[in-house]
């Protein structure tokens, strides 16, 4: 397996791949310095949405006064805008990403699918940034649609990516580094950004899951989970010695209660994960560090790619 750290360079290879991954619905505005979806939000734009009752701050200029004078209150109308859509990925880049058993480490699948994203925000029109995360740091790339600010964003990667080593974990706390990233990310993210949350979700606690909820309230929330098959099933029957950097056991994978308890142990932790973000409403894609990334991606997209494309 070679990879167990990505490069800059095939972050930025990944351009190629992204050029076909449809992320965002096609809208109806291509004019320069506009992106190409329709904002949450609502205020003086093209398309008109709805009359309602004048509330405090609204834009006297939009009052229908035929309405107001019909229901002797004042009434304005809403208009839906076209504008630049924020994009933000928050991607884990914890201790416990630092692992795989056959293509890449987890780390690295997740650090692909990122710069996928990016590149393909980049290439809609809209403005792309985020946080990469890990027990103790957490790096912040503001929104811009600018090729510099991404490559910027992509350089960090590699950088937090190059940082995890098979040592000791024992004193980082991996919990608080997902839940301080989205305590971070209700601070900083506008309403109507749409935010891409790439990780194992190993760590999820109460208080992550409460950030979650009132994120997906203002946002366009999609969380990718990133796993390996050694997470689900155990390996061929044998001995084998594991360790955490700390402390070594010896275990024997040939016992089939102990194969049986291993695999319903993971079919727990993926429903209840399933279940608590199918209840925020909150989509789950499913990704493999066994298999190329961009394949993956564009696959669970309704995008064909050949052979051609598949070998590079």
């Amino acid at each position: 397996m070679s990879g167990a750290y990505c490069t800059l360079q095939s972050l930025v290879n990944l351009r190629l791949q992204a050029k076909d991954l449809p992320l965002f619905r096609p809208g109806r505005s291509h004019q320069q310095m506009q992106g190409n979806a329709r904002s949450p939000f609502k205020g003086r734009g093209v398309d008109f949405e709805e009359v309602r009752a004048y509330q405090f701050g609204d834009d006297i200029r939009s009052i229908d006064w035929r309405v107001t004078a019909r229901r002797m209150k004042p009434h304005t109308k809403v208009f839906q805008e076209e504008r630049e859509r924020p994009v933000m990925v928050l991607l884990d880049q914890s201790h416990a990403m630092f692992f795989g058993s056959q293509l890449n480490f987890k780390s690295v699948t997740a650090a692909e699918i990122a710069a996928l994203i990016a590149w393909a925000t980049l290439n809609h029109g809209d403005r792309i940034g985020g946080v990469i995360f890990n027990e103790q740091e957490l790096q912040e790339t503001r929104p811009k649609r600018s090729r510099k600010t991404l490559m910027h964003w992509l350089n960090q990667t590699e950088m937090m990516n190059r940082k995890l080593r098979a040592t000791s974990i024992s004193s980082l706390d991996a919990e608080h580094g997902l839940t301080r990233t989205l305590r971070h990310a209700r601070r900083v993210a506008h309403p109507g950004t749409q935010i891409f949350l790439i990780s194992d979700f190993h760590h999820i606690n109460e208080e992550a899951e409460q950030h979650l909820s009132r994120l997906a309230r203002h946002n366009e929330l999609r969380a990718i989970k990133v796993s390996d098959p050694l997470e689900s099933e155990l390996p061929t029957p044998n001995r084998y010695s594991v360790t955490d950097g700390m402390h070594s056991l010896m275990i024997n994978t040939g016992q089939p209660q102990l194969r049986q308890q291993f695999h319903q142990h993971y079919l727990k932790q993926t429903e209840q994960l399933q279940t608590m973000l199918s209840r925020l409403r909150i989509p789950l894609l499913q990704i493999s560090a066994a298999q190329p990334s961009a394949q993956q991606l564009l696959g669970l997209y309704g995008v064909r790619i050949n052979s051609q494309e598949r070998s590079q």
